[in-house]
């Protein structure tokens, strides 16, 4: 599911760590430890921090995820080299903006 929004452009909501979350993901593969990982832009929902803000979520934590239309977000800085997803399977600015 992540991987098809991913290539839409298409929100996704879901439930992780008990807080609802509006997002945008963009990098998506395994982490160090070998975990599916999502690196996504969070523009709306919970969160113990402020918002917008970029978020590691591990696929085996969320929780009642879906795909919806609404605007595409993203973040407006990457100052320094994500460290979320460290095996790449699908990353938004290289597989899709590319083609465009």
């Amino acid at each position: 599911m992540f991987r098809d929004a991913i290539l839409a452009e298409k929100q996704v909501v879901c439930t992780y760590e008990g807080r609802y979350r509006e997002l945008c993901p963009h990098i998506l593969g395994l982490s160090k430890r070998g975990e599916e990982a999502v690196l996504a832009w969070q523009f709306a929902g919970e969160s113990s921090g402020k918002l917008p803000q970029w978020r590691c979520l591990r696929l085996a934590a969320v929780r009642d995820a879906h795909a919806r239309n609404g605007r595409w977000h993203e973040g407006s800085s990457h100052r320094t080299a994500q460290t979320c997803v460290s095996n790449i399977d699908l990353d938004i600015n290289v597989h899709v903006r590319k083609l465009r």
